[in-house]
Formats: C-alpha cells, structure tokens, sequence
C-alpha cells in the first residue's frame, strides 16, 4: 500500500467454498477484503473494509515485471532534490528538500514551516526533551510533503536553523526573523522553472502558521496562507493556559496546584519584563530551587538560562493578531477539536475574527472533530504496522487541504 507506506503486512487469504469469491484477512490492520473473480479471472471486485472505512475495490492482474533482484522496491511517483539557498538579510544559509511531481509543470507551489522548537525538514525534533520522550518519531512534514507532491504540489521543507545542513541558532530566532526564513525560501521557489510563480504559498504548523500570517503581512507576499493549528492568542497566555493544563492533569491538591501556578507566572512575568539578563537569570534559579529543592544546581542554571533564549522572550511577548489587517491574500485556518495545545475555540477563532474585521472575504476556516495539534486522528484510526499503531496525519484534513489548494490553484 504505497500511499500508507506499508509493505510486507502478514495476510490470510482464502477462497470460499462453492463460490468464486476470494476473502483476504489482515488480522493487523482489522481489515479484510471479500471480492469475486471477474473477466476471465484477471480482475477481482469487492469491498475493502477497515476501521471507519467501507470502499469499493479493483484488483486487476498483471504479470510481474522481469528482474534480476531478488527484491523490489517502489519509487516515489516524484522527483525528490535536496537544495540549499539562501536567507541574504540574515546571511545564512538554509538546508532543505524540494519534491516536484511528475511532469513538465509548472506547478503550484508552498513551503512548509513548522511549529515552535528545533526541528528537522521532516518534522522531527533536533533533541528530545529532558528525560527522553514517549512520543513515537512522527515526521509531520515529511508526511504532509508526500501528500501533497502527490496531488500535484511541488513542496519545500527545511531544516530549521541550526538543525540538519542548516545555519543559525534556533534558540535565538524569533518569529519576526523566521519570517526571513519563509521569504527567502519563497524567493529561492520563484527562481525555479518547475513552479507557478501565480500560485505559490506557505503553508505554517502551530507558530509556524503565525509566520507564514506575517509573511503575507509584507511586500511580495505568498498567493496564500494555510494555517494548521496556528496560534491566536499572545504567546504568555498560551503559556498560561498549557501550563494550567498540564498542572490540572497531575491531580494535585488545591493548595499545591495553587502554589504551583502562582510560581509559573511569576517565572513567566520575570522572563517578559527582564532588563538584567544576569539579575533575572538569578532571581529565576532562585524561584526554580524552591519549587524543587532536589534539582542540582547546573540543572537549575540550564533551565533558567533556557528561560532567557531570545527565542522565549520574544514568544512570552509575541502577539499574533497584530500587522493581521495587512493580510488580503486568501487564508484557510485548519485546526482540530482534540487541541489542547491551541484549542480552536481561543485560537482560531481570534485568528479568524481578525481578519475578517481587517476586511479579508477570502477567510475559511474548519475545525476537525478529534484531530490533536499534531494533526493526528484518534488513536484507534492510526495504521497498525508490526503490530504496533503508527501515528498518521487525519485523513480529512488532508483531504480539506487538497479540496482548498486546487480551488486556488484554479484561479
């Protein structure tokens, strides 16, 4: 199955008795398939069946092709290149990977941007956080790039900075200088034969989707701007309110809980009102060492110079509402229900407020029963592969994305 990446997935196939019927089972996907023979036995018609799905399914026999390799493999129906380009206002240079689909083209374009942290072109994570993660790899960029090269997008995915081939620091590039990064890659597109000139967008995941908002708030901005997740609200409430969260699902005592969140705002106010970075760094390790007296003290240091990154002061100041009303270009905000990261209801809905008051008509916005901020579907429509689920991007964000980018594309 190649557009769910799976091979070699153990089935029982059977014929049933006094029928021409065949009945093939995968035990690890729930799925089967019953079908009948058809035109001489060289096609098989049925009903494919899995989890939330019922489709009709045509199965045709072809002879295989002639090799001298015990296995084979399936390339990818698109042309894949690793590229490297240039951010010539901050003197960098950025690492990434262009898929282009099958064809002469030109062909509608985007770049995708991915969401706060250090993270690779394929949407993994440069480290993993303190303590290891539970987390399974989830390469949403990679997954998103496939896609849609296969519905006829070309796509450019980047390494973020300082990850991968790509120059800079992370930590010190704030959303304002990530707006950069997205020009320059836009402006590295528009010098490529393959592309659309007239119809070349971002495409923005959680922060990400903020950048690529301020983009389309500059000269030469993209033909439109997909939001995925996208923050409303200023990043210290957002801090706020994923750490009230976070604290409420631990179960504490009130009293504790209380305590708690009093801490974290005073660490938050400490980091967006600092002037004496030493001062404040100090006044934060402090705080940190009697919230957990246990932590050694080059873990204290870490955390509180981690509280300082230029990157985390400007998020806890960050405002994604404003320079909104010079966005004009065509907007769809695409978030999920299941988002406890940057619920809909507080964010989209303050990003879709502001530009609608700004006078952008060309505003859509959807919000998707049961998808996470990862874009994730519940668990139980995950792929099963090796007898483990594997995390998918939702099927019917997916399938907006497609529905909205050919209708721009059209025009």
């Amino acid at each position: 199955m190649p557009l769910q990446k799976l091979s070699r997935v153990p089935a029982d196939l059977q014929a049933v008795p006094g029928t021409d019927s065949v009945r093939l089972e995968v035990p690890q996907l729930g799925s089967r398939l019953v079908a009948r023979l058809d035109s001489g036995g060289l096609v098989l018609r049925g009903t494919w069946a899995q989890p939330g799905l019922r489709a009709p399914l045509v199965l045709r026999h072809a002879a295989l092709p002639a090799a001298t390799a015990s296995v084979a493999t399936l390339s990818r129906p698109y042309r894949e290149e690793k590229v490297l380009l240039s951010n010539f206002a901050a003197r960098l240079k950025l690492a990434g990977t262009l898929t282009v689909p099958a064809g002469a083209g030109p062909f509608p374009a985007v770049v995708l941007l991915s969401d706060l942290g250090a993270q690779d072109r394929d949407g993994h994570p440069a480290e993993q956080p303190e303590g290891g993660s539970a987390v399974r790899p989830y390469p949403l960029l990679s997954l998103l790039a496939d896609y849609l090269t296969r519905h006829g997008v070309a796509v450019l995915r980047m390494d973020d900075r300082g990850v991968g081939q790509s120059e800079g620091n992370n930590a010190t590039a704030t959303p304002a200088q990530r707006v950069g990064d997205a020009q320059a890659a836009l402006n590295f597109l528009r010098t490529r034969p393959e592309v659309d000139l007239l119809h070349l967008g971002l495409i923005g995941h959680g922060e990400g989707a903020n950048v690529a908002l301020l983009a389309a708030a500059q000269p030469l901005p993209p033909a439109f701007v997909v939001s995925l997740a996208g923050y409303g609200l200023p990043g210290f409430e957002t801090l706020q309110a994923q750490q009230t969260a976070a604290l409420q699902a631990q179960k504490l005592a009130p009293a504790q809980l209380d305590v708690r969140l009093r801490r974290l705002a005073t660490l938050a106010e400490l980091v967006r009102y600092s002037t004496n970075l030493d001062q404040t760094q100090a006044m934060i390790a402090n705080l940190l060492r009697q919230d957990e007296p246990d932590l050694p003290p080059a873990t204290i240091q870490a955390r509180a110079a981690a509280q300082l990154t230029p990157w985390h002061r400007a998020f806890l100041a960050f405002n994604p509402l404003e320079k909104l009303e010079a966005v004009q270009v065509p907007v769809l905000l695409l978030s999920g229900l299941a988002d406890e990261q940057a619920p809909p209801a507080q964010h989209q809905a303050a990003l879709e407020k502001e530009l609608r008051d700004n006078g952008n008509r060309a505003v859509v916005g959807q919000r998707l029963p049961g998808v996470n901020h990862l874009l994730q579907p519940p668990t139980n429509q995950w792929i099963v592969l090796d007898g483990e689920p594997r995390p998918i991007v939702a099927p019917a964000l997916l399938e907006s994305l497609k529905t909205w980018l050919a209708a721009q594309t059209k025009k």
